[in-house]
């Protein structure tokens, strides 16, 4: 299953070809923004989840 920041990204990096293709600047910038959303979630989302392994690590050497 894709995430959502990869998901951010494919439809980013798409937006942004369209609007190249079009000549549509303000869509290509959008599209640059997409993609930029789309790395901010999987940095978020990589952080919880290295979280959630260094506190069940812990709990582990708490036995």
């Amino acid at each position: 299953m894709v995430d959502e920041g990869a998901k951010g990204k494919i439809k980013g990096k798409a937006k942004e070809a369209m609007g190249k293709m079009t000549g549509d600047r303000r869509k290509e910038a959008e599209g640059k923004m997409d993609q930029a959303k789309g790395r901010a979630r999987s940095a978020m989302s990589d952080a919880e989840k290295r979280a959630k392994d260094m506190e069940g690590s812990r709990r582990d050497d708490e036995r």
